[in-house]
């Protein structure tokens, strides 16, 4: 069964990390940092500054604000139903943040797990009862390169668009998977 879950979890179509990333609206970030230099952190931010409603999910941190959200001290304690459960931490730990996130009433839609965390047995219990999962990946590289933010700086996207950049506040470029789909006139 394993065999099966390496080969589907090999590569990932850009039109169902789209869906999951367009279809997303609630997060809960387990293992964010109140450190700016750390990617949780950042990641963090970046999905907050694209209109996600992300919770932060770290035990030391509990109660504390981050971003202006609230961090709770573990998935249970999030308030109200989680369309993604991202994990960010190491490979040993998503296996237990996984049973975790399937105690959930209702449970996420997606668990998805950050760069360099793979946890084969844990996406094959989430997968059992219904829930996506999503793993290796990045939601800020992968929502970067669908909506060509990635591509402006010169990274190969492997997206093509003649589209003019549209600059956010600050002179920084903020694009959305939306505006991908949606032609301007």
């Amino acid at each position: 069964m394993t065999d099966d879950i390496a080969t589907r979890h090999a590569r990932y179509a850009d039109s169902a990390i789209r869906a999951i990333l367009d279809g997303t609206k609630s997060v809960a970030l387990v293992g964010a940092s109140a450190n700016p230099a750390r990617p949780s952190f950042i990641v963090l931010k970046y999905l907050l500054d694209r209109g996600y409603a992300v919770t932060p999910v770290n035990p030391g941190l509990a109660g504390q604000d981050l971003l202006g959200r609230r961090v709770a001290g573990s998935l249970a304690k999030v308030e109200g139903p989680l369309d993604m459960v991202e994990i960010f931490r190491n490979a040993a730990a998503a296996g237990g943040i996984v049973d975790e996130a399937l105690a959930l009433a209702p449970l996420p839609k997606v668990i998805w797990m950050q760069l360099g965390v793979r946890d084969d047995e844990a996406a094959a219990r989430a997968e059992a009862q219904g829930v996506t999962v999503i793993m290796n990946r990045c939601p800020k590289i992968e929502y970067g390169r669908l909506s060509g933010e990635i591509g402006w700086t010169g990274v190969n996207s492997r997206i093509l668009s003649a589209r003019k950049p549209v600059l956010a506040k600050g002179g920084v470029q903020k694009l959305t998977i939306a505006d991908r789909r949606t032609p301007r006139s």
